[in-house]
């Protein structure tokens, strides 16, 4: 993973602007968690949005001009990221490519609603952000109510006689996930043996494995980030429990193995079929790899909002945010995940998930088709 750079520089403001821009640059921005709990998914948004301005500039720029990149840290802070959101918009910043969490974009997209900044987010899957109605918010991810589906179809597969569990950090995205996984689970005649909640940022779950123990859980559902699921599983294991640990697309980081160990191997988690292995990314990933990073996760689908605001703008032949939201809309646009499209809300027209499952060795593989469901 690129560790900020891999040159150990730190962030000592919430947002950092690489280069003076001239008065002939386009100045772009990136949003996310740089810092904090969730900063290796900052990482891969910064990632993504790096080398496609890279790209974009040595391919000529855009309108006769060059980009230069702007990058926020939001922390996964609500209040954070609307204040990141009020400085873009007063930048007059024409795209923000951000942010991860969902409790970060929600209201973030209403700053930059009001100051005419297009915004699309590679990550935040909860339904409410494209549910307001508003001009200026796309995503190049699912939506969490189509992700709850597609885990709760696993479970019915896989699980419907056992004990499951469903617990979730009470975070917008956590909760919202765990919300549509016990729903669908539920219309599918199941009922899970218990339904618990944990705070964002804990890290004892003692009390929380105990439960597990005695309610002899087979699978349990983690509706949170990366490091408190792994914490979970770890505390799971030290008191002797074999219960798998699923969990949604903010496991797709290779440092959940950094906190598990070995004994991560086994975990599912759902995300995306893997963009690392799609034919339009080959290019794109070889150029990553040739930096030693491996453009896992949310980093192609950064690549990818870049792309599909820089050929909107072309197309449209100027940067006004409106005028460019409303040829996204209707416009069919290749990328590195493929051609995406929209409907009127903002959301991708085209969904597929995926099962992914870790091993002993700090990796995961995407499951065949046939194991999917």
């Amino acid at each position: 993973m690129n560790r900020l750079w891999q040159f150990g520089l730190a962030l000592a403001t919430s947002v950092v602007l690489f280069g003076a821009a001239s008065a002939q640059d386009i100045v772009v921005g990136v949003a996310g968690p740089m810092t904090g709990n969730e900063g290796s998914f900052g990482r891969q948004l910064r990632n993504g949005a790096e080398q496609a301005i890279a790209d974009l500039n040595a391919a000529g720029g855009l309108l006769g001009k060059k980009l230069k990149l702007e990058i926020g840290d939001d922390a996964c802070d609500p209040k954070q990221a609307k204040s990141i959101g009020e400085k873009f918009a007063s930048m007059k910043l024409p795209f923000v490519a951000g942010h991860y969490c969902s409790s970060s974009s929600i209201p973030a997209s209403e700053a930059y609603a009001e100051g005419n900044v297009l915004q699309i987010t590679p990550a935040s899957t909860n339904p409410t952000f494209t549910e307001r109605g508003m001009w200026n918010v796309f995503r190049v991810c699912g939506r969490d109510d189509q992700q709850g589906t597609f885990i709760a179809g696993y479970l019915l597969k896989h699980y419907k006689t056992k004990n499951i569990a469903i617990v979730n950090d009470k975070s917008t995205y956590g909760a919202g996930l765990a919300t549509e996984v016990k729903k669908a689970l539920n219309a599918g005649g199941v009922k899970e043996k218990l339904n618990d909640s944990y705070n964002k940022g804990d890290n004892d779950f003692a009390a929380l494995a105990s439960k597990l123990k005695r309610d002899k859980i087979d699978i349990i559902f983690v509706g949170g980030y990366h490091k408190e699921a792994g914490q979970i599983l770890r505390q799971m294991r030290s008191q002797g429990l074999k219960t798998v640990l699923i969990a949604g697309d903010s496991l797709a980081d290779k440092e959940y193995a950094s906190i598990t160990g070995p004994a991560g191997e086994g975990t599912l988690f759902t995300f995306g079929p893997d963009p690392r292995k799609k034919p339009t990314a080959a290019a794109i990933v070889q150029k990553f790899k040739e930096k030693g990073v491996d453009p896992e996760g949310y980093t192609l689908y950064t690549y990818a909002a870049f792309q599909i605001w820089s050929q909107a703008v072309t197309k449209a032949g100027t940067t006004e945010p409106k005028k460019v939201a409303e040829i996204i809309r209707a416009g069919k646009w290749n990328t590195v995940l493929g051609t995406i499209s929209y409907d009127k809300k903002g959301d991708i027209t085209v969904i597929d998930w995926s099962i992914f499952k870790w091993d002993n060795k700090g990796g995961y593989n995407e499951l065949t088709a046939d194991s999917r469901t």
